[in-house]
């Protein structure tokens, strides 16, 4: 049998297509935008009530209900009341987590792809309860303990920057001051008891901090955890004693505080509380700053309020009013002692152009009187903005602001605190 035939040789393949050249990523980052927000507004019983508030305002609500409280708008990703894009409905925390170069690097690395602060407007009609936000370890015990009331584990700090005339309560009086109290308030002295009453009374100025601190809050504890018809008699001793001085003396502003708070608040052993802590009216421009553990309580006026949405920084002992420093023509800057935030307010005189410099964070910009235009990068066009316009700025961006018609324009922008970066 003969061998079959070598197989034919194989046909010369035919040339391949030459590869088409390759094309080098374009090294300039995409057009930055602003994101036009819609913001939730909070409803709480001690909000201003229709067209008297701010907050209704600004959130652009024609027609407010006016028997409805409107309290807080809330400009972030809380997830209790998170912010959308308007364009689309798209959550602005869903936004972050498929464009996390919005945030910056540093910021995504250190928060986790999310906005470490969280921006509102306050509205305050009567007074909050006083509260204190705690430190992050008392904070995950009382949320084990009292999940209802303390909602998270994480301290909050926050700052407050008054738009109108703005009074609270922020972090206990002094010691000769409290002594003043119990000597001339026996209403309080009775509830607290010769004991506690005599640790207060035998404190130096000069004491060690923590001994101070430590007398002042079993003092406070004790206060608050009276019986409630001790308290309900002493508190109606004081407002009856009080009635009756005010027709032969001039109250202090704190007797005065009083009054009005009881009327607010009727058997509340809170009005009786007033008497322990520091008793602040902001001006219009001046803020103040609360650390973790230290007690406050707002009471009437309309602020900015900023505060993290983790925690990340230490204690402070005490509150401090600040007025904002220059930081270009036309920009004041409110830094906190906490990397989570800092406030620019920017007030935008008519025929002038402010450019805010970019920023390797985000930022939240809030129009809150008048009318202009912004500009975004030099490259794109204008868009108009007005009074309650919120915006969302990706890091690196810069912008542009000029006012409309004879009117200034006032803009707060929120953003990562400047020293975080350095």
């Amino acid at each position: 049998m003969e061998d079959p035939p070598p197989p034919p040789p194989p046909e010369p393949e035919p040339d391949a297509p030459a590869s088409p050249p390759r094309e080098e990523p374009d090294p300039s980052p995409p057009p930055r935008r602003l994101l036009r927000l819609r913001c939730a507004v909070q409803h709480y019983e001690w909000g201003r009530r229709g067209a008297a508030s701010l907050v209704a305002r600004l959130a652009g609500d024609a027609d407010p209900d006016p028997d409805c409280p409107y309290a807080e708008l809330w400009m972030g990703t809380h997830p209790s009341a998170p912010s959308t894009i308007l364009d689309d409905g798209t959550p602005l925390r869903d936004w972050l987590a498929l464009n996390p170069d919005a945030l910056g690097p540093a910021v995504a690395a250190r928060w986790g792809g999310d906005l470490p602060f969280l921006f509102k407007v306050l509205s305050v009609a009567k007074a909050l309860s006083i509260q204190a936000h705690p430190d992050k370890k008392l904070a995950e015990v009382l949320h084990a303990l009292r999940p209802s009331t303390y909602k998270d584990g994480n301290h909050k700090p926050e700052m407050a920057i008054a738009v109108t005339e703005f009074r609270a309560l922020c972090g206990f009086a002094g010691i000769e001051e409290l002594k003043d109290v119990l000597r001339t308030v026996p209403e309080v002295e009775g509830l607290l008891g010769h004991e506690y009453a005599g640790k207060i009374l035998s404190l130096k100025e000069y004491e060690g901090g923590n001994e101070v601190k430590s007398n002042l809050k079993s003092a406070f504890a004790k206060l608050m955890t009276a019986n409630r018809d001790m308290v309900s008699e002493a508190l109606a001793k004081l407002i009856n004693r009080l009635n009756t001085e005010s027709k032969i003396r001039t109250l202090t502003d704190k007797e005065q505080l009083v009054l009005s708070l009881e009327r607010q608040y009727q058997e509340d052993v809170g009005v009786l509380a007033t008497l322990f802590f520091n008793y602040v009216k902001l001006s219009p421009g001046e803020a103040l700053y609360i650390g973790a553990n230290e007690p406050h309580a707002y009471l009437s006026g309309n602020a900015l309020n900023v505060w993290p949405l983790q925690t990340m920084l230490s204690v402070l002992n005490f509150p401090e009013i600040m007025r904002g420093v220059p930081v270009q023509p036309y920009v004041r800057r409110y830094t906190p002692p906490f990397d989570e935030f800092e406030v620019d307010c920017c007030l935008v005189p008519p025929g002038e152009l402010v450019v805010i410099s970019p920023v390797p964070g985000p930022s939240i910009f809030l129009v809150m009187t008048g009318e202009g235009e912004v500009q975004v990068d030099s490259v794109t066009d204008g868009e108009k903005a007005k009074e309650g316009d919120v915006f969302f700025v990706p890091a690196y961006t810069e912008l542009k602001f000029s006012a409309c018609g004879p009117e200034f324009m006032q803009l707060y922008r929120a953003g990562v605190n400047s020293r975080f970066f350095s």
